[in-house]
């Protein structure tokens, strides 16, 4: 709200040019209808920022790119793996990357790709929302150190249940965790100090949590690729750089 409320003081205020820059977009899981009579939140939000006056959008690793198509705007979908790629390419060892969920195999493959790493797979049944249960690990982690990719950590159940799977079923080293969002909500925090996952990396794309609450989290910085996006569409240059 106070969002949609600042476009539309700017747009009665006469701007020129609006653009709408939003580091985490809420409500981007609830993309599709997966039960009747639900809604496509996403959508709806989507429809708020337009309908306001926003002319365009740049935001960082949506849940899911076709969201882009929700907008009848421009949007920048940036990605994170510049500011990830930094950090992983010190680790020292024989690393595997490894997806939590099917869903993600796209994403961490992408990261494979760019750390010349194998890929492996955690493979899940979710019983009920916030809640899952891990069934297999697809791929050799066996003496090798994992590092887990997701979109986002919510309740954090997925990504400490993976590690736990990582580590007992698959009989790993050690794992790491690194994710775009970290909405930790609920008991997220004590999944975390609780669980097997030595570090988690975070963007800091939603408000830092206290350093005292948890070791183990730390938070990298997407203040300078924005920095970059802004002045790239003020000045109405190519920003086509930044995806590469």
């Amino acid at each position: 709200m106070e969002l949609l409320i600042m476009i539309d003081a700017l747009k009665r205020a006469s701007a020129g040019r609006i653009t709408a820059v939003i580091p985490y977009y809420g409500y981007a899981r609830q993309d599709r209808k997966v039960s009747p009579r639900a809604p496509i939140s996403a959508k709806m939000v989507a429809d708020f920022i337009s309908v306001a006056g926003a002319g365009r959008v740049v935001t960082i690793d949506m849940h899911a790119g076709q969201i882009q198509g929700f907008f009848n705007c421009p949007v920048d979908n940036l990605y994170a793996a510049p500011v990830m790629m930094e950090p992983l390419r010190q680790i020292e060892g024989d690393i595997v990357i490894v997806s939590p969920d099917a869903g993600g195999v796209e994403r961490a493959r992408s990261y494979a790709k760019r750390l010349n790493a194998p890929l492996a797979i955690v493979d899940k049944r979710r019983q009920k929302a916030n809640s899952c249960e891990v069934m297999n690990v697809i791929g050799d982690v066996r003496d090798k150190d994992c590092i887990l990719f997701d979109d986002m950590v919510d309740t954090g159940g997925s990504l400490c249940n993976a590690a736990k799977a990582l580590i007992e079923v698959g009989g790993a080293k050690s794992v790491q965790a690194c994710a775009s969002h970290g909405v930790l909500s609920g008991p997220a925090i004590d999944r975390i100090n609780d669980s097997v996952i030595t570090e988690l990396a975070l963007l800091d794309t939603i408000p830092a949590i206290d350093p005292k609450k948890s070791s183990k989290i730390k938070y990298l910085q997407v203040a300078p690729m924005f920095a970059e996006a802004i002045e790239r569409i003020y000045q109405e240059i190519s920003i086509s750089k930044l995806f590469r």
